[in-house]
């Protein structure tokens, strides 16, 4: 570990790139704070308030930038979006596969129509957000009486704009900084909300409030937080290895065969929790913006609710869905058997072709198994707190931590790869 960080802090160019990337966060932290000029904040507090509100997940995603509807109001989330749409385009349509598959040119040209795609979902959402949020009150500040429908798409056309500054801050951060500029932009939103977090936690056990059953609770959280960060980064790094050999490479001649197929635990990341959170809070969402008469009581409720029992079932189901589907989506069985083919490879024991494909399937069914009930734990520890009589404010678990944990090791590994890279350059060097 000593060795490691000796390593990085000795190397100029990874410093270099480490002080670019925090700069660069700065700037991001600053500009969120940033409001967006005539509107009134408050207006929009309420309903992110609300149970079940889709634009409470966006507002955590972007470190309360939503709340306060600050230019970078949506962040970086209808980028996600657009590459999420991208991705499944790919599955459905022959054409866009195709440019996925045409080398460089074709990956720049994916990544040309996501970001327009990304610039229009934001200005889509954000006019529906205002228009929603003024239908529950003035969403402008008492001086102006009788907006005019342009101000509605000036402050959509900010809230767009503040898209395409905060997907050009993550290009920045991916090629000058450490890499991950996205899921960088992501991770420090969600770190920013924790010591608010763990404020309201002292505020209400400690204090004032100090008992000896308040202090146990108190200690109880954090020790089941810190027991739970443990359990998040450990599962996030493992993998299952499938080893295979090479017929031009003698496994006898050249010692310990180290050549493998690494498949994660959790292949799917926090994809499949964010696709069942938004289809569960997008029809709440809508009913609350242009209705005043939903109530806890109401079927709406009952089933798009994931503290309720039927939609915590439905909550559940959908990730459990969406795990595997993403999971056999980002590693393809049978492309890689042709790989392996094409690369004189083979599985020990296993014949080439189509039982190669087989078999890495069902030990990516396998593994996928374990994975989900680890995505699904982790899902549902924060709506168990909060039925258990923890504050809302205080999250155990949860899409953030394993995003913050995924950026984390992910940022880690990539900035010693650079280390020893440049260490390592050349024996001339």
């Amino acid at each position: 570990m000593i060795r490691r960080l000796a390593t990085v802090l000795s190397n100029k160019k990874v410093m270099i790139r480490l002080a670019i990337t925090l700069a660069l966060l700065l700037v991001f932290r600053f500009v969120s704070h940033i409001p967006i000029p005539l509107f009134n904040s408050e207006s929009i507090s309420a309903l992110i308030n609300q149970e079940g509100s889709f634009f409470a997940i966006i507002n955590n995603f972007t470190g309360g930038a939503l709340g306060r509807f600050s230019v970078l109001a949506l962040g970086i989330s209808p980028y996600i979006t657009a590459s999420i749409v991208m991705q499944l385009l790919q599955m459905v349509l022959p054409s866009v596969k195709e440019w996925a598959e045409q080398g460089e040119e074709g990956k720049q040209k994916v990544n040309r129509i996501t970001r327009i795609l990304a610039i229009v979902l934001a200005f889509i959402q954000g006019l529906a957000l205002i228009i929603g949020t003024d239908n529950n009150g003035s969403i402008f500040v008492p001086s102006i009486v009788s907006p005019s429908p342009f101000l509605y798409i000036y402050m959509a056309l900010i809230v767009a704009a503040g898209t395409a500054f905060t997907i050009w801050l993550a290009d920045l951060i991916t090629k000058y900084g450490v890499g991950n500029g996205t899921s960088l932009l992501i991770a420090i939103g969600i770190t920013s909300s924790m010591p608010a977090m763990f404020t309201s936690l002292g505020q209400t056990y400690l204090g004032d409030n100090l008992t000896v059953g308040n202090g146990l609770i108190f200690a109880s959280v954090i020790l089941i937080y810190l027991a739970i960060l443990l359990g998040v980064v450990y599962l996030q790094i493992a993998t299952r290895k499938i080893p295979i050999q090479y017929a031009n490479r003698p496994s006898a001649r050249v010692g310990k065969n180290e050549s493998n197929i690494p498949i994660k635990l959790n292949s799917a990341g926090v994809i499949p929790v964010i696709f069942a959170s938004t289809i569960m809070t997008i029809p709440l969402t809508f009913a609350q913006l242009f209705s005043s008469n939903v109530n806890d009581g109401g079927w709406l409720v009952q089933i798009f609710s994931s503290e309720k029992p039927i939609g915590f079932v439905i909550y559940v189901f959908l990730i459990v869905v969406f795990s595997f589907f993403y999971s056999f989506m980002q590693i393809d069985p049978e492309k890689i058997a042709d790989n392996l083919s094409k690369s004189n490879a083979y599985i020990k024991g296993v014949r080439p072709g189509e039982d190669t494909k087989n078999y890495i399937a069902r030990v990516l069914f396998k593994v996928t198994i374990i994975g989900t009930i680890y995505l699904v734990l982790l899902a549902i520890i924060p709506i168990i707190a909060v039925i258990a009589g923890l504050p809302s404010s205080i999250t155990l678990g949860g899409t953030g931590l394993l995003i913050i944990v995924g950026v984390a090791t992910e940022t880690t590994q990539q900035v010693e790869t650079d280390a020893e890279q440049t260490t390592y350059g050349g024996i001339f060097n």
